[in-house]
């Protein structure tokens, strides 16, 4: 399940899929620096900023 942007805080540990991944699935960890979706859910997940640049869509939080 994707979580929600209530649960993905600045700062977390995240595995989004970029944009050139979605084909593919390709998963890709980072810390989340910003978060860029301002709606509470999004059916493809919420996107976020990571710390190194790249920008995708939150599939899971990694604890």
């Amino acid at each position: 399940m994707i979580p929600p942007r209530s649960s993905i805080k600045p700062g977390a540990k995240v595995a989004i899929i970029l944009k050139a991944d979605q084909r593919s699935g390709r998963l890709t960890e980072g810390i989340v620096a910003r978060l860029l979706t301002n709606s509470p859910t999004h059916p493809h997940g919420i996107k976020v900023m990571l710390t190194n640049g790249n920008v995708g869509r939150v599939q899971k939080i990694i604890s």
